[in-house]
């Protein structure tokens, strides 16, 4: 069975900083393209940042400078590090893993910033 299981949301002031974790399970971890999205009230689910198996990174545009993606292939890990967080960061943020046709998500952390 395929579990993402994310962790490290919750309440900071704007200008702050949050560490996201997703650990997964049953999957060979180190093959698969991670991703961290995002969906806050209202609006549609947007992608933050991605990492594949090769290391290589991807960010949104309004992420780059701020946010750090990172894995961890021995732990089966894979990290959001967010910086000068703002208000319009508020969201639910999912943990994505891809590898050809299998795609998988995590039940998602709540990231809530405050002004």
């Amino acid at each position: 069975q395929v579990q993402l299981v994310e962790s490290g949301g919750g309440l900071v002031q704007a200008g702050g900083s949050l560490r996201l974790s997703c650990v997964a399970s049953g999957i060979s971890f180190s093959l698969y393209t991670m991703g961290w999205y995002r969906q806050a009230p209202g609006k549609q689910q947007e992608l933050v940042a991605s990492i594949y198996d090769s290391g290589s990174t991807n960010y949104a545009d309004s992420e780059k400078g701020r946010f750090t993606i990172s894995r961890d292939n021995a732990k089966n890990t894979v990290y959001l590090q967010m910086n000068r967080l703002q208000p319009e960061d508020t969201a639910v943020y999912y943990c994505n893993a891809k590898w050809v046709s299998r795609t998988f998500w995590g039940q998602g952390t709540r990231v809530t910033i405050s002004s």
